[in-house]
């Protein structure tokens, strides 16, 4: 008798267990099904309500985090959503139907990156690429970390694999196309970020990188047009303002340059940023070619302030440092151009030289005379070629070079230059043994103050 009641009692239990599995395993997913309603009713506060007290009963329910974790995205708590992403990733089961793993990857990946932990995002991806090794995004993705970890070359090779697996996709050719333009490989730069704008016309930043690469090879019209296309990024319209501005300095179109620099400098809040340097230098530059000398110091002095080792910014403050002593060199830098051929012509006169010939350069007078005066009345007055410069850059010995050889054709034997910025040594030895004499600001200076000029 009590090994029949034993037995009854045993079987009981067993069915009892069995009917609580089967309930469970019916009400278990009838559960899920009643939050899903509610996720689909946007009811987000009633699902994070419910899911939690669920998983206060089930802790390891993958499926619930799942569904908690997400309704705390829509929430916009994202620590929170974090947590329970975390807690799935720890238990590593998953279901495809109501918590499928590519998904889910996806969004702990994107909240690592929210929380800037790179580390992590970039595992997420890399299990990604495993899992859905068609997914072209995936390698991007990767690449992007790759890339952020300055880890170039690693980063290539995903771009690489990214455009292996879509031809078309614009990101990856940009991406790979500035990595090219930082290693100084600019064909294959240009390659790429010539096929990223082809697949997308709006891709405003390998526009910008491009018109770099044509500024540099000089093909300064089509930079121009990649520079206006680049402005329409506002993330980009200070530096694409000034390299506009530049392009235009280095054209010579000093009417359009300053404008563009000038607002350049206008929409930088901070002037020691790179753009406020070099906005403020190009700025310089041209006023100093257009004559504004005082204002081309003004910007030198400013970028002085804030990088006293930027360019050849204290060589310049320091060659027009006797605009403030000398009024005669500040004429000399500063008049219009035909007072400036006056001026060569008052000192030539002092020189006791009779001008036979003026020619106006860039920058530039030259002029061709000879002796006033001679103690032998027949002897033959010999011309000389005389060239006034006023440039910031140093003369270099090609110059005088050049000049050598106009000698020879204008059939001049002698030869004087003038220059405030001074000669190379390599200019001063080529006029050393040659019938070429370089004159300074120095002697510049002494024949001014010379001559009759008021």
């Amino acid at each position: 008798m009590p090994i029949i009641i034993l037995l009854i009692i045993l079987v009981g239990s067993t069915v009892i267990v069995f009917i609580l599995m089967l309930v469970k395993n019916i009400l278990g997913p009838r559960k899920i099904e009643q939050l899903l309603d509610l996720v689909n009713q946007n009811k987000t506060a009633l699902v994070i309500k419910y899911a939690k007290r669920l998983i206060a009963k089930d802790p390891r329910n993958t499926t619930i985090h799942f569904i908690l974790g997400n309704a705390y995205i829509t929430e916009k708590n994202y620590d929170l959503a974090l947590v329970e992403f975390r807690a799935i990733n720890l238990i590593g089961v998953f279901d495809p139907k109501y918590c499928p793993e590519v998904p889910f990857r996806k969004k702990i990946a994107e909240l690592f990156l929210r929380f800037e932990q790179i580390d992590e995002a970039l595992k997420e991806y890399l299990l990604l690429v495993q899992l859905e090794p068609f997914n072209p995004q995936h390698y991007f993705n990767a690449g992007k970390l790759f890339e952020e970890r300055h880890t170039n070359e690693t980063a290539i090779q995903y771009y690489e694999k990214t455009l292996e697996v879509d031809k078309q996709h614009s990101d990856a050719h940009f991406h790979l196309g500035h990595l090219y333009y930082r290693q100084k490989k600019m064909i294959e730069a240009r390659t790429e970020l010539e096929a990223a704008i082809k697949i997308d016309p709006e891709k405003y930043g390998a526009h910008f990188y491009l018109g770099k690469i044509l500024k540099d090879t000089h093909d300064f019209s089509s930079a121009l047009f990649h520079f206006e296309e680049a402005l329409k990024e506002p993330e980009l319209r200070i530096k694409a303002t000034v390299e506009k501005g530049s392009t235009y300095f280095f054209l010579g179109k000093f009417e359009k340059a300053i404008p563009e620099l000038q607002r350049a400098i206008t929409l930088t809040a901070d002037e020691s940023s790179n753009d406020s340097l070099y906005a403020r230098y190009y700025l310089g530059q041209c006023f100093e070619n257009v004559r504004d000398i005082e204002r081309a110091i003004e910007q030198w002095e400013k970028i002085y302030q804030k990088k006293p080792t930027f360019l050849d910014v204290p060589g310049k403050l320091s060659q027009y440092q006797e605009l403030r002593i000398d009024d005669k060199i500040k004429d000399y830098l500063t008049v219009k151009d035909a007072d400036f051929v006056k001026l060569c012509k008052i000192v030539v006169t002092a020189m006791n030289l009779q001008i036979r010939e003026i020619t106006e350069l860039v920058n530039c007078c030259q002029i061709i005379a000879v002796e006033a005066e001679s103690k032998w009345r027949n002897a033959r007055k010999l011309p000389r070629l005389i060239r006034f410069y006023r440039i910031s850059e140093i003369i270099k010995d090609a110059t005088v070079r050049q000049i050598s050889e106009e000698m020879k054709k204008l059939n001049v034997k002698r030869c004087v230059i003038f220059s405030t910025s001074g000669f190379t040594k390599l200019a001063y030895d080529f006029a050393e043994t040659r019938p070429i004499d370089l004159f300074g600001k120095e002697k510049l200076q002494e024949l001014l103050s010379a001559s009759e000029i008021k």
